[in-house]
């Protein structure tokens, strides 16, 4: 059956439409941190969907939410008036950090990272964007243009203008071998320098933690010190929280916090885990930024009753059993497994992350050198084993992506490190 499903899905979709695994998966059900596929074997899920399932597959909350505004309406789009709209939006605002927050709702990052790069350039009158290298904003035409990633980001084309800097991967590139406070005084030196060879651009866009890319980070006030030079200048400042976001980091609620000297950013965008699975997207902004737009404009599906109703229900869920101190908690414990084991197996250059977002880099033994071949290895070696992981990184695609739902509980981290362990030690 799944073998005819995969011809089937090879006939009629595009041949870029990546697949894991050799023998991809059917994933046909969940439950908490559970998946099930279609030939019943059974799997603990630390990926979420692309760090999607936030919560837990099939939580009951979130199902009873959806289950009952289906029973009401589903959809009517923004040229309505929308409670459950309403309702989320002001949750969002007022936890964002962003004084006098609006909010608008699409339906995937992607879409909240255009948005966002729209409403900087036309506030800005410019279409220059700063951005990091090794980073990843989504797959529409702006985004693939100020991606980072060489493998995400399949054309050079774009309407915009992109200048990378320095400082998303804190363990390779020329400042690597500094301390953290001189890796970022080069940093923002170098963001100084390049500003003194452009136009004066719209905006600086930042991952918290670079997720496609791996799971990477600079060290914590980076964009803080950013901020500062991008502030005198008039230059914004957007902190792409859509895989950092609602706690996933332990430390904070959103990834920027950890960078928050300097005050908030001017614009965020978010996805993914707040919807637990359903479509929601969204982009928080100064009133002055977000309604500086001079056209009429809706969103036919963004901020739709169904997928609001769902998000009210995964947020408060999430609030009230304090998922972000777990992440914190159970993360540390999960990170620190990890960190004993990869300094056992020659292949694994570092072990990184915070929270439930861990990153586990592989590369030829003794050197820098992505090993991508290894990397698919030890994920095919982890789906054998019952555990599902997610595979990134920049550099040709050698890292490791550990990010369970955030209920992940002690019992569960055990099992996954050391199905992980078994997997690692395979690929010696």
């Amino acid at each position: 059956m799944t073998n005819d499903l995969l011809g089937r899905h090879r006939a009629v979709l595009p041949d870029w439409l990546a697949l894991y695994y050799e023998e991809p998966l059917e994933i046909t059900h969940g439950e908490g941190r559970h998946v099930w596929d279609s030939r019943g074997n059974r799997y603990l899920d630390f990926f979420g969907g692309i760090l999607t399932t936030m919560t837990a597959h099939a939580l009951p909350e979130v199902t009873k939410a959806v289950s009952e505004q289906a029973g009401r309406i589903i959809h009517s789009s923004t040229l309505y008036l929308n409670r459950p709209m309403v309702e989320l939006a002001e949750r969002i605002a007022q936890l964002s950090g962003i004084p006098d927050a609006r909010v608008f709702f699409t339906t995937s990052g992607t879409e909240a990272n255009d948005t966002a790069l729209l409403l900087a350039t036309a506030y800005r009158r410019s279409n220059t964007i700063l951005a990091m290298r090794n980073s990843y904003h989504g797959r529409s035409f702006s985004a693939v243009g100020i991606t980072g990633n060489s493998g995400w980001s399949p054309t050079s084309l774009s309407p915009l203008q992109t200048l990378y800097v320095h400082g998303g991967v804190r363990t390779r590139g020329p400042f690597a071998s500094l301390s953290d406070d001189a890796y970022i005084a080069a940093c923002v030196d170098d963001l100084k320098d390049l500003l003194g060879h452009t136009r004066a651009p719209a905006a600086l866009i930042a991952e918290p933690v670079q997720g496609v890319g791996g799971f990477t980070a600079p060290p914590d006030g980076l964009y803080a010190a950013f901020r500062e030079v991008l502030h005198e200048r008039g230059i914004l400042w957007i902190a792409d929280e859509v895989q950092t976001g609602w706690g996933r980091t332990g430390e904070h609620f959103w990834g920027w916090q950890a960078h928050g000297q300097s005050g908030p950013p001017d614009i965020m965008t978010f996805a993914k885990g707040i919807g637990n699975g359903m479509s929601i997207g969204g982009v928080v902004a100064r009133s002055e930024i977000m309604n500086c737009l001079d056209s009429n404009s809706i969103s036919t599906f963004g901020g739709t009753q169904i997928t609001m109703a769902a998000g009210l229900a995964n947020l408060n869920y999430l609030l009230e059993h304090d998922l972000q101190g777990n992440a914190r908690r159970v993360g540390g414990l999960l990170i620190e497994r990890l960190r004993a084991v990869g300094a056992q197996v020659p292949a694994v250059r570092e072990v990184r992350g915070r929270g439930l977002m861990i990153g586990i880099e592989i590369t030829k033994p003794g050197t820098d050198e992505a090993d991508p071949h290894t990397a698919a290895a030890a994920l095919e070696a982890a789906r054998e084993g019952g555990l599902l992981i997610g595979k990134g990184g920049g550099h040709n695609t050698s890292s490791l992506r550990v990010a369970p739902p955030l209920s992940l509980n002690v019992a569960e981290a055990e099992e996954g490190a050391a199905i992980l362990e078994d997997a690692l030690r395979s690929i010696q």
